[in-house]
């Protein structure tokens, strides 16, 4: 007897878990898009409950006639230093970069330091483009590395550290100035 009302209690127990999971669905069948819409604007409050959606993210490019312009600027301000040379863009030099500013520092740690910024460029973002890598010394690695150990990597004689600051000192004074 006690083995059956203990049978019972768990069929119970499982039969009510089961009915609480299915309600927890939401509704079903016809009309259910309308009834799940109706119910979520029903709520006042505006706060996800979905982590991702608390995550801040990058603001999208505005318009990318401002982009392009402030591409411009920048390789104006860039070849007017002697960093970027003639005839060659920021947009072109910094595609394999997912952020300009990165870009800006290698451009700038590359011209301070005299490095090709064709190397440094493949070793910051692991991305070997069409280009001739032969001239690099060290080695170019196939995994992105930071601007400070892509400057070990190239030219250990230098203080890469105080170099790869230095670099990124100046490129956000110059995102700063044409922003």
């Amino acid at each position: 007897m006690k083995k059956t009302g203990f049978a019972v209690l768990i069929l119970a127990a499982g039969v009510s878990f089961f009915a609480a999971q299915v309600s927890a669905q939401g509704p079903a069948g016809v009309g259910a898009t309308q009834a799940a819409a109706n119910s979520s604007s029903d709520s006042k409050s505006s706060h996800s409950l979905n982590p991702i959606k608390w995550i801040k993210k990058d603001k999208p490019a505005s318009n990318s006639a401002s982009s392009s312009d402030q591409n411009q600027r920048l390789t104006a301000r860039l070849q007017q230093n002697g960093v970027l040379p003639g005839g060659v863009d920021v947009s072109t030099s910094c595609s394999t970069f997912k952020h300009l500013s990165d870009c800006v520092a290698a451009l700038h740690a590359s011209h301070n330091v005299g490095l090709d910024f064709r190397c440094i460029r493949a070793d910051v973002t692991g991305v070997h483009t069409s280009d001739d890598l032969s001239g690099c010394k060290g080695p170019i690695g196939d995994k992105p590395v930071s601007l400070h150990e892509a400057l070990k990597r190239l030219k250990p004689e230098i203080d890469a550290k105080s170099e790869a600051k230095s670099a990124e000192k100046q490129a956000e004074e110059d995102m700063k100035a044409v922003a």
